[in-house]
């Protein structure tokens, strides 16, 4: 690289959002503390698509495989990606609430059309926590290490061919809890195992769409309206 040349460039883009966080504005960045930053991803793959950045130098360069063999920094990393997960699910049942008739007593009494029950509490309404995904791909795309939390249903523009939904749709997201991973563990063999190469079936009913993507394309997005209602 030439001196005085980017060193955010590409695959090492992430590292602008650690080096000055607070630069960027809140449509970017979530929050941002001493160990982590968290962000809207540029390309979202859903409704609600993040990133969790962790600063340690001594791990953010590293596989998350490697990484997350330190089990303090593992500890940190999953009770971080639980704090943005609570986030997520907050942010989903604000867009998408209105919508869904599992929250509707729920949200009649935040619209003043209905009373609480006698406890006080509000409705409990629908799980939006189990609308949501989060991990780590085996490969992953960009250097610096991060975490994906986002909502399920892969609604997205950005969502452009069979490699990104089945990063998300395959093992080749590895779930944090899932960490450490036995020695053993396949997902420690992804070319092996050619996850992105795999037949693309849909999220919510199972179809096999094969490697058809605009006809996945054009069932997820009906998919999205059956979903978000319910």
């Amino acid at each position: 690289m030439s001196r005085g040349g980017n060193p955010f460039k590409d695959r090492m883009g992430l590292g602008a959002y650690l080096e000055d966080p607070a630069s960027y504005p809140s449509s970017r960045v979530i929050y941002h503390n001493d160990s982590f930053v968290a962000i809207n991803d540029r390309y979202p793959k859903a409704t609600i698509h993040t990133l969790l950045l962790p600063r340690s130098t001594k791990h953010n360069l590293m596989h998350p495989f490697e990484a997350f063999d330190d089990p303090e920094f593992l500890a940190s990393v999953k009770a971080e990606t639980a704090r943005l997960r609570a986030l997520v699910v907050k942010e989903l049942q604000r867009r998408l609430g209105p919508e869904s008739s599992s929250d509707a007593k729920r949200q009649a009494v935040l619209d003043g059309d209905a009373e609480p029950d006698e406890s006080g509490e509000l409705p409990a309404g629908r799980d939006w926590d189990a609308e949501v995904i989060s991990g780590v791909h085996a490969v992953p795309s960009m250097r610096h290490l991060h975490v994906h939390v986002l909502s399920r249903e892969m609604y997205s523009e950005a969502l452009r061919h069979r490699k990104h939904y089945n990063s998300f749709n395959t093992p080749f997201l590895v779930n944090v809890d899932d960490f450490p991973l036995a020695a053993d563990d396949p997902r420690r063999n992804t070319k092996e195992e050619a996850y992105l190469r795999w037949d693309m079936k849909c999220w919510r009913c199972g179809r096999n769409f094969g490697n058809q993507f605009q006809k996945l394309k054009e069932h997820l997005k009906d998919e999205y309206e059956t979903w978000k209602k319910i």
